[in-house]
Protein backbone atom coordinates (compact mmCIF):
# COMPACT_ATOMS: atom_id res chain seq x y z
CA UNK A 1 0.00 0.00 0.00
CA UNK A 2 2.97 2.15 0.67
CA UNK A 3 3.50 2.84 -3.34
CA UNK A 4 0.07 4.44 -3.35
CA UNK A 5 1.22 7.30 -1.33
CA UNK A 6 3.47 8.14 -3.66
CA UNK A 7 2.83 12.13 -4.81
CA UNK A 8 5.67 13.05 -7.27
CA UNK A 9 3.94 16.76 -6.96
CA UNK A 10 6.17 19.87 -7.28
CA UNK A 11 6.44 22.33 -5.05
CA UNK A 12 5.52 25.00 -7.81
CA UNK A 13 3.39 23.42 -10.33
CA UNK A 14 4.16 27.13 -12.60
CA UNK A 15 7.53 28.21 -13.28
CA UNK A 16 7.62 32.25 -12.72
CA UNK A 17 10.20 34.44 -12.27
CA UNK A 18 10.20 37.37 -9.65
CA UNK A 19 11.58 39.72 -11.88
CA UNK A 20 9.07 39.78 -14.55
CA UNK A 21 6.01 39.30 -12.39
CA UNK A 22 4.44 42.76 -10.89
CA UNK A 23 3.94 42.03 -7.17
CA UNK A 24 1.54 43.56 -4.38
CA UNK A 25 2.36 44.43 -0.95
CA UNK A 26 0.22 44.18 1.96
CA UNK A 27 0.15 43.29 6.10
CA UNK A 28 -2.44 40.15 5.61
CA UNK A 29 -3.21 38.48 2.23
CA UNK A 30 -6.59 36.47 2.60
CA UNK A 31 -7.24 34.02 -0.61
CA UNK A 32 -11.17 33.73 -0.86
CA UNK A 33 -13.83 35.72 -0.24
CA UNK A 34 -16.76 33.68 1.27
CA UNK A 35 -17.72 34.18 4.92
CA UNK A 36 -14.61 33.01 6.42
CA UNK A 37 -12.33 35.17 4.20
CA UNK A 38 -14.11 37.75 4.33
CA UNK A 39 -14.86 37.82 8.27
CA UNK A 40 -11.00 37.28 8.80
CA UNK A 41 -9.74 40.37 6.37
CA UNK A 42 -12.28 42.55 8.24
CA UNK A 43 -11.21 41.59 11.78
CA UNK A 44 -7.40 41.87 10.58
CA UNK A 45 -8.04 45.44 9.03
CA UNK A 46 -10.09 46.68 12.39
CA UNK A 47 -6.21 45.23 13.89
CA UNK A 48 -4.73 48.22 12.26
CA UNK A 49 -3.25 45.35 9.08
CA UNK A 50 -3.65 46.38 5.15
CA UNK A 51 -5.51 43.44 3.79
CA UNK A 52 -5.76 42.39 0.41
CA UNK A 53 -8.99 39.97 -0.46
CA UNK A 54 -7.93 37.94 -3.50
CA UNK A 55 -11.39 36.26 -4.97
CA UNK A 56 -11.44 33.69 -7.72
CA UNK A 57 -14.76 34.62 -9.12
CA UNK A 58 -17.02 37.81 -8.27
CA UNK A 59 -16.61 38.88 -4.81
CA UNK A 60 -20.08 37.80 -3.83
CA UNK A 61 -19.52 34.25 -6.13
CA UNK A 62 -18.74 31.49 -3.26
CA UNK A 63 -19.86 28.57 -1.87
CA UNK A 64 -21.34 30.90 1.19
CA UNK A 65 -23.75 32.82 -1.27
CA UNK A 66 -25.29 29.11 -2.02
CA UNK A 67 -26.23 27.98 1.86
CA UNK A 68 -29.87 27.92 2.22
CA UNK A 69 -30.33 26.10 5.20
CA UNK A 70 -29.40 28.61 7.64
CA UNK A 71 -26.58 29.16 10.22
CA UNK A 72 -26.88 27.59 14.09
CA UNK A 73 -26.55 29.74 16.86
CA UNK A 74 -28.42 29.22 20.72
CA UNK A 75 -31.08 32.05 20.27
CA UNK A 76 -34.21 30.51 21.52
CA UNK A 77 -36.12 30.17 24.79
CA UNK A 78 -35.09 26.39 26.21
CA UNK A 79 -31.52 26.03 24.51
CA UNK A 80 -28.91 26.12 25.53
CA UNK A 81 -24.18 26.28 24.81
CA UNK A 82 -24.15 22.85 26.55
CA UNK A 83 -27.53 21.63 24.53
CA UNK A 84 -25.46 22.54 21.09
CA UNK A 85 -22.23 21.66 22.24
CA UNK A 86 -23.71 18.21 23.24
CA UNK A 87 -25.21 18.04 19.79
CA UNK A 88 -22.22 18.71 17.88
CA UNK A 89 -20.45 16.03 20.00
CA UNK A 90 -22.97 13.19 19.32
CA UNK A 91 -23.00 14.11 15.73
CA UNK A 92 -19.80 14.04 15.23
CA UNK A 93 -18.64 10.24 16.03
CA UNK A 94 -15.91 10.63 18.66
CA UNK A 95 -13.80 13.08 16.88
CA UNK A 96 -15.03 16.35 17.64
CA UNK A 97 -12.10 18.83 19.46
CA UNK A 98 -14.41 19.74 22.67
CA UNK A 99 -12.74 23.02 23.02
CA UNK A 100 -12.99 24.03 20.08
CA UNK A 101 -16.63 22.99 19.50
CA UNK A 102 -17.22 25.04 23.02
CA UNK A 103 -15.35 28.41 22.01
CA UNK A 104 -17.21 28.01 18.29
CA UNK A 105 -21.16 27.44 19.81
CA UNK A 106 -20.37 29.89 22.93
CA UNK A 107 -19.63 32.56 19.90
CA UNK A 108 -22.34 32.35 18.09
CA UNK A 109 -25.05 34.42 19.90
CA UNK A 110 -22.60 37.53 19.74
CA UNK A 111 -21.21 37.03 15.94
CA UNK A 112 -25.22 36.94 15.03
CA UNK A 113 -25.23 40.28 16.52
CA UNK A 114 -22.27 41.44 14.75
CA UNK A 115 -23.74 40.32 11.57
CA UNK A 116 -26.74 42.28 12.43
CA UNK A 117 -24.77 45.09 12.97
CA UNK A 118 -23.27 45.18 9.99
CA UNK A 119 -26.79 44.78 8.14
CA UNK A 120 -27.79 41.20 8.01
CA UNK A 121 -31.46 40.81 7.81
CA UNK A 122 -32.74 37.64 9.59
CA UNK A 123 -36.07 35.92 9.86
CA UNK A 124 -38.27 36.93 12.83
CA UNK A 125 -41.81 36.58 14.19
CA UNK A 126 -44.48 38.85 14.95
CA UNK A 127 -43.42 39.34 17.66
CA UNK A 128 -39.81 40.21 16.94
CA UNK A 129 -37.54 37.57 18.10
CA UNK A 130 -35.72 34.86 15.76
CA UNK A 131 -37.73 32.22 13.46
CA UNK A 132 -35.85 29.55 14.69
CA UNK A 133 -35.83 25.65 12.59
CA UNK A 134 -35.16 22.31 12.97
CA UNK A 135 -31.99 20.37 11.11
CA UNK A 136 -31.07 17.04 11.52
CA UNK A 137 -28.99 16.31 14.63
CA UNK A 138 -29.74 19.53 16.59
CA UNK A 139 -32.19 18.89 19.31
CA UNK A 140 -33.50 22.62 19.55
CA UNK A 141 -35.09 24.58 16.96
CA UNK A 142 -31.88 27.22 16.51
CA UNK A 143 -31.45 27.43 12.94
CA UNK A 144 -31.55 30.73 12.08
CA UNK A 145 -32.32 31.89 8.12
CA UNK A 146 -33.02 34.85 6.16
CA UNK A 147 -35.58 35.00 3.26
CA UNK A 148 -36.50 31.31 4.10
CA UNK A 149 -33.79 29.75 2.25
CA UNK A 150 -31.41 32.44 1.09
CA UNK A 151 -29.01 33.08 4.48
CA UNK A 152 -26.21 32.39 3.08
CA UNK A 153 -26.81 34.74 0.05
CA UNK A 154 -28.07 37.30 2.79
CA UNK A 155 -24.66 36.93 4.98
CA UNK A 156 -22.59 37.12 1.64
CA UNK A 157 -24.42 40.24 0.79
CA UNK A 158 -23.70 42.01 3.87
CA UNK A 159 -19.70 40.79 4.40
CA UNK A 160 -19.13 41.49 0.76
CA UNK A 161 -20.16 44.96 1.61
CA UNK A 162 -18.52 45.36 4.60
CA UNK A 163 -14.83 44.45 3.07
CA UNK A 164 -15.71 47.01 -0.08
CA UNK A 165 -16.41 49.95 2.25
CA UNK A 166 -13.26 49.54 4.61
CA UNK A 167 -10.08 51.45 3.61
CA UNK A 168 -7.75 49.35 4.88
CA UNK A 169 -8.80 46.56 2.61
CA UNK A 170 -8.38 46.23 -1.28
CA UNK A 171 -10.31 43.70 -3.29
CA UNK A 172 -8.85 41.66 -6.62
CA UNK A 173 -11.69 39.54 -8.28
CA UNK A 174 -11.18 37.29 -10.81
CA UNK A 175 -8.01 35.93 -9.76
CA UNK A 176 -6.75 32.19 -9.59
CA UNK A 177 -4.16 31.37 -6.48
CA UNK A 178 -1.83 29.18 -7.80
CA UNK A 179 0.84 28.73 -5.21
CA UNK A 180 1.39 29.73 -2.00
CA UNK A 181 4.80 30.91 -1.79
CA UNK A 182 7.73 30.99 0.94
CA UNK A 183 11.19 31.54 1.37
CA UNK A 184 13.84 29.33 2.02
CA UNK A 185 13.24 28.86 5.85
CA UNK A 186 9.93 27.41 4.98
CA UNK A 187 7.74 30.99 6.09
CA UNK A 188 5.12 31.84 3.52
CA UNK A 189 5.72 35.35 2.31
CA UNK A 190 2.97 35.90 -0.40
CA UNK A 191 0.77 34.64 -3.37
CA UNK A 192 1.68 33.76 -7.64
CA UNK A 193 -1.92 34.06 -9.16
CA UNK A 194 -3.14 35.13 -12.28
CA UNK A 195 -5.00 37.97 -13.38
CA UNK A 196 -8.35 38.43 -15.07
CA UNK A 197 -5.99 38.78 -18.10
CA UNK A 198 -4.12 35.52 -17.51
CA UNK A 199 -0.70 36.97 -16.75
CA UNK A 200 0.87 36.31 -13.54
CA UNK A 201 0.85 38.45 -10.43
CA UNK A 202 2.29 38.02 -6.90
CA UNK A 203 1.14 39.33 -3.62
CA UNK A 204 3.93 39.92 -1.05
CA UNK A 205 2.33 39.55 2.90
CA UNK A 206 4.09 37.82 5.97
CA UNK A 207 0.73 36.21 6.92
CA UNK A 208 -1.60 34.42 3.88
CA UNK A 209 -4.85 33.04 5.31
CA UNK A 210 -6.52 30.58 2.81
CA UNK A 211 -10.48 30.97 2.88
CA UNK A 212 -10.93 28.71 -0.56
CA UNK A 213 -13.92 26.46 0.65
CA UNK A 214 -14.30 23.43 -0.53
CA UNK A 215 -13.77 20.66 -3.26
CA UNK A 216 -16.96 19.61 -4.25
CA UNK A 217 -16.30 19.79 -8.21
CA UNK A 218 -14.15 16.46 -7.32
CA UNK A 219 -17.63 14.46 -7.66
CA UNK A 220 -19.83 14.42 -10.38
CA UNK A 221 -22.87 14.62 -8.10
CA UNK A 222 -22.71 17.79 -5.89
CA UNK A 223 -23.88 20.86 -4.08
CA UNK A 224 -21.07 22.86 -4.76
CA UNK A 225 -20.35 25.92 -7.83
CA UNK A 226 -18.18 25.72 -10.23
CA UNK A 227 -15.22 27.19 -8.45
CA UNK A 228 -15.16 25.07 -5.81
CA UNK A 229 -12.13 22.71 -6.94
CA UNK A 230 -10.18 21.79 -3.72
CA UNK A 231 -7.20 24.92 -4.36
CA UNK A 232 -6.51 25.93 -1.03
CA UNK A 233 -5.67 22.37 0.50
CA UNK A 234 -3.48 21.49 -2.47
CA UNK A 235 -1.65 24.82 -2.13
CA UNK A 236 -1.31 24.34 1.53
CA UNK A 237 -0.19 20.99 0.84
CA UNK A 238 2.20 21.96 -1.33
CA UNK A 239 3.54 24.71 0.50
CA UNK A 240 4.00 21.68 3.17
CA UNK A 241 0.79 21.95 5.45
CA UNK A 242 -0.45 18.72 6.82
CA UNK A 243 -3.57 17.64 5.92
CA UNK A 244 -6.35 15.69 8.51
CA UNK A 245 -9.62 13.69 7.57
CA UNK A 246 -9.91 13.98 3.81
CA UNK A 247 -11.70 10.73 4.19
CA UNK A 248 -14.79 12.33 5.88
CA UNK A 249 -16.73 13.87 3.03
CA UNK A 250 -19.93 14.52 3.73
CA UNK A 251 -22.97 14.02 1.09
CA UNK A 252 -26.49 15.95 1.15
CA UNK A 253 -29.34 13.63 0.61
CA UNK A 254 -31.63 15.93 -1.39
CA UNK A 255 -30.00 17.07 -3.98
CA UNK A 256 -32.48 18.41 -7.13
CA UNK A 257 -31.62 15.76 -9.56
CA UNK A 258 -32.77 16.15 -13.30
CA UNK A 259 -30.92 14.62 -15.76
CA UNK A 260 -28.91 17.61 -17.96
CA UNK A 261 -29.94 20.43 -14.87
CA UNK A 262 -26.86 21.66 -12.83
CA UNK A 263 -27.73 19.97 -9.20
CA UNK A 264 -29.37 22.08 -6.86
CA UNK A 265 -29.46 21.54 -2.75
CA UNK A 266 -32.86 21.27 -1.52
CA UNK A 267 -32.14 22.70 1.83
CA UNK A 268 -32.68 20.87 5.30
CA UNK A 269 -35.04 23.37 6.29
CA UNK A 270 -37.86 21.35 4.08
CA UNK A 271 -37.84 18.43 6.01
CA UNK A 272 -37.17 19.85 8.85
CA UNK A 273 -40.98 21.78 8.12
CA UNK A 274 -42.37 18.49 7.68
CA UNK A 275 -41.21 17.70 3.95
CA UNK A 276 -40.57 13.47 3.36
CA UNK A 277 -39.16 11.11 1.48
CA UNK A 278 -40.62 8.61 -0.37
CA UNK A 279 -39.35 6.05 -3.02
CA UNK A 280 -40.90 5.77 -6.64
CA UNK A 281 -43.66 3.73 -5.41
CA UNK A 282 -44.71 6.72 -3.10
CA UNK A 283 -43.82 4.76 0.00
CA UNK A 284 -42.20 6.72 2.96
CA UNK A 285 -38.94 4.34 3.63
CA UNK A 286 -36.83 7.09 6.64
CA UNK A 287 -39.54 5.51 9.75
CA UNK A 288 -38.22 3.01 11.11
CA UNK A 289 -34.46 3.36 9.84
CA UNK A 290 -33.71 5.91 12.46
CA UNK A 291 -35.40 7.73 15.53
CA UNK A 292 -35.48 10.86 14.25
CA UNK A 293 -36.50 9.64 10.08
CA UNK A 294 -35.88 12.78 7.78
CA UNK A 295 -33.91 14.57 10.21
CA UNK A 296 -31.20 12.00 10.81
CA UNK A 297 -28.03 13.00 10.29
CA UNK A 298 -27.29 13.91 7.04
CA UNK A 299 -24.95 10.79 6.44
CA UNK A 300 -27.69 8.32 7.62
CA UNK A 301 -30.03 9.81 5.29
CA UNK A 302 -27.76 10.05 2.79
CA UNK A 303 -26.96 5.99 2.49
CA UNK A 304 -30.90 5.25 2.59
CA UNK A 305 -31.79 7.33 0.29
CA UNK A 306 -28.96 5.44 -2.42
CA UNK A 307 -29.92 2.30 -1.30
CA UNK A 308 -33.73 2.51 -1.68
CA UNK A 309 -32.69 3.82 -5.37
CA UNK A 310 -30.78 0.58 -5.78
CA UNK A 311 -33.69 -1.52 -4.50
CA UNK A 312 -36.48 0.36 -6.35
CA UNK A 313 -34.10 1.00 -9.44
CA UNK A 314 -34.45 4.41 -9.70
CA UNK A 315 -32.35 7.04 -10.17
CA UNK A 316 -33.72 9.49 -7.46
CA UNK A 317 -36.07 9.39 -4.96
CA UNK A 318 -39.33 11.97 -3.82
CA UNK A 319 -39.02 14.48 -1.53
CA UNK A 320 -42.87 15.25 -0.42
CA UNK A 321 -43.82 18.58 0.60
CA UNK A 322 -47.96 18.22 0.50
CA UNK A 323 -47.76 18.23 4.73
CA UNK A 324 -45.94 20.95 5.57
CA UNK A 325 -47.27 22.94 7.53
CA UNK A 326 -47.31 26.23 5.37
CA UNK A 327 -47.56 27.60 2.07
CA UNK A 328 -43.95 26.01 0.69
CA UNK A 329 -44.24 28.66 -2.51
CA UNK A 330 -44.12 31.34 0.47
CA UNK A 331 -41.60 29.34 3.23
CA UNK A 332 -39.49 28.22 0.35
CA UNK A 333 -39.40 31.48 -2.45
CA UNK A 334 -35.98 29.99 -4.17
CA UNK A 335 -36.40 26.28 -4.32
CA UNK A 336 -40.20 27.08 -5.88
CA UNK A 337 -38.52 29.44 -8.33
CA UNK A 338 -35.83 26.71 -9.53
CA UNK A 339 -38.13 23.62 -9.28
CA UNK A 340 -41.12 25.88 -11.28
CA UNK A 341 -38.88 26.33 -13.79
CA UNK A 342 -38.55 22.73 -14.38
CA UNK A 343 -42.41 22.36 -13.85
CA UNK A 344 -42.69 21.02 -10.36
CA UNK A 345 -45.18 22.50 -8.02
CA UNK A 346 -43.31 21.92 -4.96
CA UNK A 347 -47.24 22.73 -3.33
CA UNK A 348 -48.19 19.00 -4.58
CA UNK A 349 -45.45 17.42 -7.23
CA UNK A 350 -42.50 15.32 -5.10
CA UNK A 351 -39.43 16.85 -5.83
CA UNK A 352 -37.03 14.57 -7.19
CA UNK A 353 -33.86 14.36 -5.20
CA UNK A 354 -30.59 12.48 -4.79
CA UNK A 355 -27.82 12.80 -2.49
CA UNK A 356 -24.53 14.76 -3.92
CA UNK A 357 -21.32 15.79 -2.30
CA UNK A 358 -21.74 18.75 -0.03
CA UNK A 359 -18.83 19.54 2.17
CA UNK A 360 -15.71 18.48 3.25
CA UNK A 361 -14.65 17.53 6.51
CA UNK A 362 -11.22 17.65 6.47
CA UNK A 363 -8.32 19.64 5.26
CA UNK A 364 -5.43 21.86 6.34
CA UNK A 365 -4.47 20.92 9.54
CA UNK A 366 -4.64 24.24 12.34
CA UNK A 367 -4.12 25.31 15.68
CA UNK A 368 -6.57 27.20 18.07
CA UNK A 369 -6.22 29.90 16.26
CA UNK A 370 -6.00 28.64 12.76
CA UNK A 371 -2.34 28.33 12.27
CA UNK A 372 -1.23 26.06 10.25
CA UNK A 373 2.47 23.92 10.56
CA UNK A 374 3.69 26.62 8.12
CA UNK A 375 4.86 29.70 9.57
CA UNK A 376 2.69 32.49 8.36
CA UNK A 377 0.32 30.36 6.49
CA UNK A 378 -3.04 30.04 8.03
CA UNK A 379 -6.74 28.26 7.10
CA UNK A 380 -10.24 29.53 7.86
CA UNK A 381 -13.45 27.64 6.81
CA UNK A 382 -14.19 24.87 4.80
CA UNK A 383 -10.13 24.29 3.94
CA UNK A 384 -9.80 23.99 7.33
CA UNK A 385 -9.76 21.30 9.32
CA UNK A 386 -10.32 22.79 13.19
CA UNK A 387 -11.89 19.78 15.14
CA UNK A 388 -14.88 21.02 15.34
CA UNK A 389 -16.78 18.76 12.95
CA UNK A 390 -15.57 14.98 14.16
CA UNK A 391 -16.58 12.89 11.41
CA UNK A 392 -19.79 14.25 10.30
CA UNK A 393 -20.42 18.15 10.27
CA UNK A 394 -23.67 19.02 11.74
CA UNK A 395 -26.17 21.27 9.54
CA UNK A 396 -25.27 25.15 9.74
CA UNK A 397 -23.12 24.64 12.12
CA UNK A 398 -20.32 25.42 8.95
CA UNK A 399 -21.70 29.56 8.25
CA UNK A 400 -21.38 29.37 12.69
CA UNK A 401 -17.67 28.28 12.61
CA UNK A 402 -16.56 30.72 9.60
CA UNK A 403 -17.93 33.53 11.09
CA UNK A 404 -16.37 32.92 14.75
CA UNK A 405 -13.16 31.35 13.65
CA UNK A 406 -12.46 33.68 10.85
CA UNK A 407 -12.72 36.66 13.34
CA UNK A 408 -9.93 35.05 15.32
CA UNK A 409 -7.89 34.19 12.82
CA UNK A 410 -7.87 37.43 10.94
CA UNK A 411 -7.34 39.41 14.51
CA UNK A 412 -4.68 37.11 15.04
CA UNK A 413 -2.53 37.14 11.99
CA UNK A 414 -3.03 41.13 11.99
CA UNK A 415 -0.57 41.04 15.21
CA UNK A 416 1.00 37.72 13.52
CA UNK A 417 2.02 40.59 10.62
CA UNK A 418 3.24 43.71 12.94
CA UNK A 419 5.34 41.82 14.67
CA UNK A 420 6.99 40.27 11.41
CA UNK A 421 6.71 42.80 8.74
CA UNK A 422 6.87 42.54 5.13
CA UNK A 423 9.22 40.31 4.02
CA UNK A 424 10.92 40.01 0.79
CA UNK A 425 9.57 37.43 -2.21
CA UNK A 426 13.01 36.35 -3.66
CA UNK A 427 11.47 32.44 -4.43
CA UNK A 428 12.06 31.25 -8.11
CA UNK A 429 11.10 27.75 -9.67
CA UNK A 430 11.40 25.76 -12.17
CA UNK A 431 9.01 22.21 -12.89
CA UNK A 432 10.86 19.07 -13.09
CA UNK A 433 7.97 17.47 -15.33
CA UNK A 434 8.58 14.95 -17.73
CA UNK A 435 6.95 16.29 -21.00
CA UNK A 436 4.38 13.97 -22.89
CA UNK A 437 6.16 12.46 -26.43
CA UNK A 438 4.95 14.48 -29.62
CA UNK A 439 1.37 13.67 -30.66
CA UNK A 440 0.04 12.76 -27.33
CA UNK A 441 -2.65 14.83 -26.03
CA UNK A 442 -4.39 14.98 -22.92
CA UNK A 443 -8.04 16.29 -22.99
CA UNK A 444 -8.69 18.25 -19.68
CA UNK A 445 -12.62 18.60 -19.95
CA UNK A 446 -12.44 14.79 -20.35
CA UNK A 447 -9.63 14.36 -17.75
CA UNK A 448 -11.78 16.04 -15.49
CA UNK A 449 -15.97 14.31 -16.00
CA UNK A 450 -14.04 10.87 -15.60
CA UNK A 451 -12.34 11.89 -12.16
CA UNK A 452 -15.83 13.16 -11.44
CA UNK A 453 -17.48 9.96 -12.02
CA UNK A 454 -14.66 8.02 -10.95
CA UNK A 455 -14.40 9.23 -7.31
CA UNK A 456 -18.35 8.90 -7.29
CA UNK A 457 -18.58 5.23 -7.97
CA UNK A 458 -15.77 4.25 -5.91
CA UNK A 459 -15.29 7.41 -3.17
CA UNK A 460 -18.90 8.26 -2.94
CA UNK A 461 -21.81 7.57 -0.06
CA UNK A 462 -20.53 3.55 0.56
CA UNK A 463 -16.67 2.48 -0.10
CA UNK A 464 -14.45 -0.47 -0.65
CA UNK A 465 -10.90 -1.53 -0.39
CA UNK A 466 -11.19 -2.82 -3.77
CA UNK A 467 -13.11 -0.17 -5.36
CA UNK A 468 -10.47 2.61 -3.49
CA UNK A 469 -7.81 0.88 -4.98
CA UNK A 470 -8.61 0.59 -8.21
CA UNK A 471 -9.54 4.29 -8.06
CA UNK A 472 -6.01 4.98 -6.40
CA UNK A 473 -4.13 3.12 -9.41
CA UNK A 474 -6.67 5.28 -11.94
CA UNK A 475 -5.24 8.47 -10.14
CA UNK A 476 -1.87 8.23 -10.13
CA UNK A 477 -2.20 7.05 -13.75
CA UNK A 478 -4.17 10.40 -14.60
CA UNK A 479 -1.78 12.67 -12.52
CA UNK A 480 1.37 11.51 -14.48
CA UNK A 481 -0.69 13.25 -17.55
CA UNK A 482 -1.39 16.12 -15.80
CA UNK A 483 1.66 16.47 -14.36
CA UNK A 484 3.28 16.50 -18.12
CA UNK A 485 0.96 19.49 -19.78
CA UNK A 486 2.44 23.37 -19.44
CA UNK A 487 -0.61 24.08 -16.66
CA UNK A 488 -0.83 27.71 -18.37
CA UNK A 489 -4.44 26.94 -18.35
CA UNK A 490 -6.55 27.39 -15.14
CA UNK A 491 -8.75 24.38 -15.73
CA UNK A 492 -5.27 21.85 -15.95
CA UNK A 493 -4.33 23.79 -12.55
CA UNK A 494 -7.69 23.06 -10.95
CA UNK A 495 -7.56 19.53 -12.22
CA UNK A 496 -3.99 18.87 -10.78
CA UNK A 497 -5.42 20.37 -7.00
CA UNK A 498 -8.59 18.22 -7.60
CA UNK A 499 -6.29 14.72 -8.63
CA UNK A 500 -4.22 15.62 -5.69
CA UNK A 501 -6.82 16.22 -3.10
CA UNK A 502 -9.31 13.32 -4.52
CA UNK A 503 -5.85 10.58 -3.97
CA UNK A 504 -5.47 12.05 -0.71
CA UNK A 505 -8.74 11.51 0.82
CA UNK A 506 -8.91 7.90 -0.91
CA UNK A 507 -5.18 6.92 0.38
CA UNK A 508 -7.00 8.06 3.85
CA UNK A 509 -10.39 6.22 3.29
CA UNK A 510 -8.47 3.03 2.39
CA UNK A 511 -6.48 3.27 5.25
CA UNK A 512 -9.34 3.68 8.05
CA UNK A 513 -10.57 0.29 8.02
CA UNK A 514 -13.85 1.41 9.90
CA UNK A 515 -17.02 3.06 9.09
CA UNK A 516 -17.30 6.14 11.48
CA UNK A 517 -19.64 9.43 10.54
CA UNK A 518 -19.61 10.27 6.60
CA UNK A 519 -17.12 7.43 5.97
CA UNK A 520 -18.79 4.80 5.48
CA UNK A 521 -16.96 1.18 3.96
CA UNK A 522 -19.33 -1.92 2.72
CA UNK A 523 -16.31 -3.93 3.45
CA UNK A 524 -15.98 -2.84 7.48
CA UNK A 525 -18.99 -1.99 8.13
CA UNK A 526 -18.34 -0.95 12.09
CA UNK A 527 -17.18 1.30 14.47
CA UNK A 528 -13.81 0.57 15.74
CA UNK A 529 -13.13 2.76 18.44
CA UNK A 530 -9.90 0.89 19.92
CA UNK A 531 -7.93 1.59 16.48
CA UNK A 532 -9.90 4.64 14.56
CA UNK A 533 -10.87 6.91 17.45
CA UNK A 534 -8.66 9.20 15.97
CA UNK A 535 -7.79 11.56 13.24
CA UNK A 536 -5.84 10.73 10.04
CA UNK A 537 -2.92 12.81 9.29
CA UNK A 538 -1.31 13.14 5.94
CA UNK A 539 1.85 15.21 5.84
CA UNK A 540 3.72 16.41 3.26
CA UNK A 541 7.25 14.79 2.72
CA UNK A 542 9.50 16.92 0.31
CA UNK A 543 12.54 16.06 -1.50
CA UNK A 544 13.99 19.05 -3.22
CA UNK A 545 11.87 20.78 -4.66
CA UNK A 546 9.08 17.93 -5.33
CA UNK A 547 7.09 16.51 -2.75
CA UNK A 548 7.07 12.76 -3.19
CA UNK A 549 5.02 11.44 -1.23
CA UNK A 550 2.56 11.78 2.30
CA UNK A 551 3.31 10.07 5.66
CA UNK A 552 0.05 9.01 7.14
CA UNK A 553 -0.21 9.31 11.08
CA UNK A 554 -2.88 8.38 13.63
CA UNK A 555 -3.15 11.42 16.23
CA UNK A 556 -5.39 10.99 19.21
CA UNK A 557 -8.29 13.74 19.62
CA UNK A 558 -7.42 16.77 21.40
CA UNK A 559 -8.04 16.70 25.07
CA UNK A 560 -8.55 13.02 25.01
CA UNK A 561 -6.66 9.58 25.62
CA UNK A 562 -5.61 7.83 22.71
CA UNK A 563 -7.15 4.45 23.05
CA UNK A 564 -5.71 1.26 23.71
CA UNK A 565 -3.17 0.00 20.24
CA UNK A 566 -3.09 3.55 19.12
CA UNK A 567 0.34 4.85 18.38
CA UNK A 568 0.28 8.71 18.66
Amino acid sequence: MDDFHRLDLDRYIVPFSLRQVPQYRYDVLVLGSGAAGTVAALAAANAGASVAVVAKDKLNRTNTSWAQGGVAAVLGPGDSIESHLADTISVGCGLVDRDVARRVVRGGPEAIQKLRGLGANFDVKDDGSFDLSMEGGHSHARILHARGDATGAEIQATLGQAVIDHPAIDVFEGVFGIDVLTDDEGQAVGLLAKNPQGEQVAYGASQVILATGGGGQIYRETTNPTIATADGVAMGLRAGAPVRDLEFVQFHPTCLYIAGAARVLISEIVRGAGGVLRDRDGVRFMEGMHPDAELAPRDIVSRAVSRRMVETGSTSVGLDLSGVDRDPHTAFPGISRICNFFGIDIAKDPIPVRPGCHYMIGGLRVDEIGRTAVPGLWAAGECASTGLHGANRMGSNSLLEAIVLGDTIGAHAAKAAAAAGRPEIHSASERHREDAPPGVQVNIADLTYSMKSLMWRQMGVERSDRAMRDALSTFAFWARAVRSLPLDDVRAIELMNMLSVARLATFAALERTESRGTHYRSDCPDVDDRNWRVHLEQVPEIDGSVIRRVALHRRPVQGTVAPEGVNA
